[in-house]
């Protein structure tokens, strides 16, 4: 079966665009975390190595990282992550170059942080970041390409992120098949 692709808009709880939200990105090398500001400004931001050891180890590190910033001003948390993500159920379907594999981890992360969370692949994260506050701000449709210890990107199409068909990293043939291994 081949996946359709879908646009849409990431979901973001009422009024967290007029509040401080935390985002955390997960790369093959380190974890970046910082508290955003409503126009954009990261405000605090912390930095700590990927751990890729073990999913578990992984996982712990991951809600560390969003745990070190959080504080009341706080609404939402965001996880940008180098996977695969099943929107509907906040799992993590594959990774190429960090240990997660077939884990839930919306809700463990909602619990932890006691925030609402929002779970988005690391490429479109950036996209509507860029579209949102940065270099997109103003374009109705545009491009982003990420280069670090993997290569990815994200397309927003009409103001609206085009997920699944838009991967532009490792590209996706076969929805749950064989990953390859970044080499």
């Amino acid at each position: 079966m081949v996946a359709t692709p879908r646009v849409g808009v990431a979901y973001l709880p009422p009024n967290v665009t007029e509040k401080r939200v935390l985002g955390v990105d997960v790369g093959g090398t380190k974890i970046l975390a910082g508290i955003v500001d409503p126009t954009g400004k990261v405000e605090h931001r912390r930095e700590r190595p990927t751990e890729l050891d073990s999913q578990d180890r992984l996982i712990e590190e991951i809600g560390a990282a969003a745990e070190e910033l959080l504080d009341d001003s706080v609404a939402a948390v965001g996880f940008g992550l180098p996977s695969r993500i099943d929107q509907q159920t906040g799992r993590v379907d594959g990774s190429v170059n960090v240990p997660l594999q077939n884990v839930a981890l919306r809700d463990p992360l909602t619990k932890r942080v006691g925030r609402p969370v929002t779970l988005e692949n690391d490429g479109n994260a950036a996209a509507l970041a860029e579209y949102r506050a940065g270099a997109g701000r103003g374009a109705r449709t545009m491009v982003m390409l990420t280069l670090g210890t993997g290569v990815g990107g994200g397309v927003v199409i009409d103001g609206k992120l085009l997920r699944d068909g838009g991967e532009l990293g490792h590209t996706v043939l076969i929805y749950d098949g064989v990953p390859c291994q970044g080499t």
